[in-house]
């Protein structure tokens, strides 16, 4: 019962955002089944005309069905940036599979005597399709459309990965910040809406289904008289049409002097993202819009690469060794300037001054097991490391000053290497799942599970000191932010950041935070 509360309390209390993010998920969900019913029905007819093509054809849409959501998001990214159209795109390529089987098997598999009937009558092949095939499969398409539409709803929820919006941004924040009202927050919603959807497109099937072939009473019929009705076709006509317009001119228009922020897909970036863009918000006249929770630094770099989001906050640690490939060097202010000037060079991207905290980081464990084999440091743990499992985000098992450099300077060999995201690796550790996870120094949640942090003895991992980073087109077109955004600098201490990243981590908004430091520092009214 008191769990029942709390989420409805969670709700209560987030219900603005809970209802644009569904907004979103609607908007999205529909223009990508309305985009793959354009593409696969015409398709379907097409390989039925020149069923040579059938084969290839199919053959390539079931492909795309076999490869993972999120690989197919990374092949896109580099292409059309993150947002909206990589997530619209991706649901698309999924659903074409069932619509056009469906519309092919439905167009073939008519009767031949009727097909038969319809040539000895003189009609045309054309004729034959619109007035013949093409009612009589209507059931079959109808149900490959109906089919693609529930699962468009679940795979959409992949969009926030990318910072497209709707629900998964509930569903990905909630499991970072191991927050199960968070989660089901964003999850029923999307079950109910997948719900609603299938019953509206179940009506929608009703009206386009030929009398002949339905199978109703005179009851239904007599019932049903108002959604068979012109007036009634062409208000839903209206309706999916301004759904339509409405999407893309939301989806992919920019607003003119509109700045966009965007985060890495943990609280900490959250915090920070809104503090740059309640910032600019509150002491320019621009507009900005936010594009959060978005993947990891090699994600978010392709995002600004892309002219798709135009400032974020990168970490000097892991601009130097993830992203510029270099070695790990120790001295702040030479890394600090190494990453200041390739990016310059390589992104025409400018570095601004730190934020003042460093967040390095950290192998942490459960004090009573620390304590167990007398474990300080990570050198300490490499010699018992075989004994256990790491528990670590993806992109640390694959980054030089990740878990690659830990088994180079350390020697660390551990029984098992568990690719966790976000929460889940601290939850893994709770439940005993991992004995040792990977951390950020501000993470909140090292605070509420009082875990032992173990020093980095021979100096592993650089400095990463936080810094807003712009690309500097928008600096040259808009002059004023970046006096703006210098008032952050030195502002943010390693104990403000754990501070906040645990009041997000206890269920707080980011945006609150982000915004109550900032007037705490007095830097916005």
């Amino acid at each position: 019962m008191n769990s029942f509360n709390s989420f409805v309390d969670f709700v209560i209390g987030r219900k603005s955002e809970i209802l644009n993010l569904l907004v979103q998920h609607i908007q999205l969900t529909i223009f990508s089944i309305l985009l793959a019913v354009l593409i696969a029905v015409p398709l379907g007819i097409l390989i039925v005309r020149y069923r040579k093509l059938s084969v290839p054809v199919i053959g390539f849409t079931n492909v795309v069905q076999s490869i993972p959501s999120l690989a197919l998001l990374g092949f896109l990214i580099p292409v059309l940036g993150i947002g909206s159209k990589p997530a619209i795109i991706m649901v698309v390529m999924y659903s074409l599979l069932p619509i056009l089987k469906n519309t092919f098997t439905g167009l073939t598999n008519i009767d031949p005597s009727l097909i038969e009937a319809a040539n000895g009558m003189g009609l045309t092949q054309t004729q034959v399709l619109l007035k013949v095939r093409f009612p009589l499969a209507m059931p079959i398409i109808m149900s490959g459309i109906r089919i693609s539409s529930v699962t468009a709803v679940g795979l959409m929820t992949i969009a926030a990965f990318i910072g497209a919006g709707g629900l998964g941004y509930l569903v990905f924040s909630g499991v970072q910040t191991v927050n199960n009202n968070m989660i089901l927050a964003g999850a029923i919603p999307a079950c109910l809406l997948a719900i609603v959807l299938d019953f509206v497109i179940g009506k929608i099937e009703y009206i386009v289904i030929p009398d002949g072939i339905r199978t109703t009473s005179n009851k239904t019929k007599t019932t049903n008289k108002f959604f068979n009705s012109k007036k009634f076709k062409l208000a839903v006509s209206l309706i999916v049409l301004i759904c339509i317009v409405f999407s893309v001119s939301t989806t992919f228009v920019k607003s003119k002097d509109t700045i966009i922020v965007g985060s890495k897909n943990y609280n900490e970036q959250l915090v920070l993202g809104n503090m740059v863009a309640s910032l600019i918000e509150n002491k320019t006249k621009y507009k900005v819009e936010r594009k959060m929770n978005l993947g990891g630094s090699l994600v978010i770099l392709n995002a600004i690469k892309a002219d798709a989001i135009d400032m974020y906050v990168e970490y000097t640690g892991v601009a130097l060794v993830n992203i510029m490939k270099k070695e790990s060097i120790s001295d702040p202010d030479t890394v600090y300037n190494i990453v200041k000037e390739g990016f310059k060079k390589d992104y025409n991207v400018e570095w601004l001054k730190p934020l003042g905290f460093n967040n390095t980081y950290e192998l942490a464990m459960k004090q009573d097991l620390a304590k167990k084999y007398n474990l300080n440091t990570i050198s300490d743990l490499a010699k018992v490391s075989s004994l256990l499992d790491l528990g670590c985000t993806m992109e640390f098992a694959n980054r030089m000053d990740g878990y690659l450099g830990l088994q180079k300077v350390y020697n660390l060999k551990f029984k098992n290497v568990k690719g966790i995201d976000g929460g889940l690796r601290y939850t893994a550790l709770q439940n005993e799942e991992t004995q040792v996870v990977d951390a950020f120094s501000t993470d909140g949640l090292l605070q509420k599970f009082k875990l032992k942090r173990l020093v980095d003895d021979k100096k592993l991992f650089p400095p990463y000191y936080a810094v807003p980073i712009v690309r500097a087109e928008i600096l040259e077109k808009y002059p004023d932010i970046k006096p703006v955004l210098l008032t952050l600098a030195g502002k943010v201490t390693a104990e403000d950041m754990q501070k906040l990243n645990y009041k997000v981590d206890q269920g707080e908004d980011p945006k609150t935070v982000a915004e109550d430091f900032l007037k705490s520092k007095k830097l916005i009214d």
